[in-house]
């Protein structure tokens, strides 16, 4: 990495920093052996910035400096939050927090010296036994009273990463202001104000008791248990790809009334390495390659997989011949989405103070079956905490009946409020009852859905930029997108350009602009063409990433014709990517 002077000098002062005697002996050797190498690369990414909360709070690559994952970045958060509860709810007589983990390397260290800070400021701490998965940590601030929580996990990123999500007391992970107020009392707390040898008589141990009270609730997610009664033989695989859902997932799909459960022994294996796979992420066929086969031995009717911290949910269906592939995530949020609604319609449920929620820049066939179906919908940022804000904003006024995003996230009740695997994978088991009730399978269904509401197309490509070069570099490709757009996308013209920088909607064709109905600002831009087209453009809160999403729409008018109508969608997507150089 080319690095100017004053920007490396600056590196250098800070790192120097960490060879006092406050860090660990370990700590000081390792930022030496940085210091000394003549390469400075890895000691500028170490140390150019902090760690901050992003869209899924604190993550990076683990290893010693301020721009990295370790016991001080932790100790600082945590201290940090640790301050900031004290101030907010100095009222109360004790302050409550719950932690969990993951099976990534460090997490259970991470876990236990957040206990210990948190328990030495005063804090009384609930902290699981072993590995739990988010949506079970985000239910539990809320059956304990809690007033926060974090979980140690990086979610479905590579091994080297661990990161440390922080929730407020309606389980949600944290919005503003409070998270803009948190990253302030972080940013004051030096390693020496950490406190880390706490009073662990506040630390109390939490485990299969409120796994119980957690499979409880996530039975009352099934909608049709007269479907599930009469397909309980149905052939599940299920891998937990190496984390936190090996045990909880096939406990909630027994719970709905499912015994016919297959595993994949070798990916049974809790670990942080993630030995069979190289990315533990449920997105990428070659993370449920091992699980596909296994539906393939044992005949199976769907495969659903979880990522390491079981809030995301792969789900591998049957094509028409037969083989086994991964649906995306929208098209995994229309089954879950069209099923609710459907069936809740069905069985008169349906009051009319009902919602759903989706982010911007997941499907818009979402929408389009609230609307067609007089159910209101939002349409919220990436994250999942702002699904969760929305159904605090309407709490006892109006029923939340599920949301999702197109990374393989969804929701189907607020006693969780994040993206919850545990729940999502008994339920789309469900679904495939459903289908299979009818005749069909999971892919049938969805050409159905296609055939009723109209077919879309999505493809998300994301350029990958590491290190402070790269970050520059993504905000240059933002700065230029938003000073010159394209004009045509896909042969039809830009019709409306949303830019939630600022928060305005332009159309380009009326020369109309209004106000975008969100809270906060947010660098996202989004493009609409006149024939549907939707491309949404995007860095990563937590990933030195810049994302692209896009969204075609097309007519299936019957099954036979999905693969023409999908190809010719593959197409203009290609199309398109090449108009915009990636």
């Amino acid at each position: 990495m080319a690095a100017n002077s004053e920007v490396l000098e600056a590196v250098i002062e800070k790192a120097k920093t960490w060879l006092s005697d406050v860090y660990d002996q370990e700590t000081r050797n390792e930022v030496k052996r940085l210091l000394e190498q003549e390469d400075k690369t890895e000691l500028i990414d170490s140390f150019y910035r902090d760690l901050e909360f992003g869209t899924g709070g604190l993550r990076g690559i683990m290893g010693v400096g301020s721009n990295r994952m370790n016991i001080y970045t932790v100790g600082a958060a945590t201290q940090g939050l640790s301050n900031y509860l004290k101030k907010v709810f100095a009222d109360l007589d004790q302050i409550k927090v719950a932690i969990a983990y993951d099976c990534r390397n460090n997490s259970r260290l991470f876990s236990e010296k957040s206990a210990e800070i948190f328990a030495a400021n005063g804090i009384k701490v609930y902290l699981f036994e072993d590995l739990r998965p988010t949506p079970e940590m985000s239910f539990v601030i809320r059956e304990l009273a809690c007033q926060s929580g974090i979980i140690l996990t990086a979610s479905h990123n590579p091994k080297e990463y661990n990161g440390y999500k922080a929730y407020w007391e309606d389980g949600s992970q944290i919005v503003g202001p409070h998270d803009v107020n948190i990253i302030e009392e972080v940013q004051k707390v030096k390693a020496e104000d950490i406190k880390f040898e706490g009073n662990r008589e506040l630390i109390e141990m939490v485990g299969e008791e409120i796994d119980q009270k957690f499979i409880e609730k996530v039975k009352t997610v099934s909608i049709s248990p007269d479907v599930v009664a009469r397909h309980k033989d149905l052939k599940i695989v299920y891998t937990p790809i190496h984390g936190t859902g090996v045990k909880m997932i096939p406990a909630a799909l027994r719970a709905f009334g499912f015994n016919n459960i297959f595993n994949v022994p070798e990916q049974d294996v809790v670990s942080g390495d993630f030995p069979t796979v190289i990315s533990p992420n449920p997105e990428e066929p070659a993370a449920m390659e091992m699980a596909m086969k296994k539906g393939d031995e044992v005949d199976a009717d769907v495969v659903l997989a979880s990522d390491p911290d079981a809030d995301r949910i792969g789900v591998a269906v049957r094509n028409d011949a037969g083989e086994f592939f991964i649906i995306n995530g929208n098209q995994t949020a229309l089954l879950f989405i069209y099923y609710i609604v459907t069936k809740m319609k069905e069985n008169g449920q349906l009051k009319g103070n009902e919602f759903i929620v989706k982010t911007i820049v997941s499907t818009e066939k979402i929408a389009e079956i609230a609307e067609k179906n007089g159910i209101e919908y939002f349409d919220v940022y990436t994250g999942f905490k702002y699904i969760a804000e929305v159904i605090r904003d309407h709490e006892g006024t109006k029923k939340y009946i599920g949301g999702g995003e197109e990374s393989f996230g969804f929701m189907p009740a607020d006693f969780v409020r994040d993206k919850d695997a545990v729940s999502s994978c008994a339920l789309m088991a469900e679904i495939t009852a459903w289908a299979k009730d009818q005749g069909k399978t999971l892919f049938e269904l969805l050409k159905d859905i296609y055939m009723e509401s109209g077919y879309s197309k999505e493809k998300m490509k994301y350029i990958v930029r590491p290190g402070k070069t790269g970050a520059d570099e993504i905000q240059q490709m933002m700065v230029t997108f938003r000073t010159n757009p394209p004009k045509t996308l896909g042969g039809s013209l830009l019709k409306v350009v949303k830019d939630y920088a600022d928060l305005t909607e332009k159309n380009l064709l009326s020369g109309e602009s209004k106000k975008i109905n969100q809270k906060i600002t947010s660098n996202v831009l989004q493009f609409f063409t006149e024939d549907g087209t939707k491309i949404s453009v995007r860095p990563s809160g937590t990933e030195p990433k810049i994302k692209f999403y896009f969204e075609v729409a097309g007519q299936l008018n019957s099954p036979g014709e999905f693969d023409e109508v999908e190809r010719q969608a593959e197409q203009k997507i290609d199309a398109i990517m090449q108009e915009l150089n990636l």
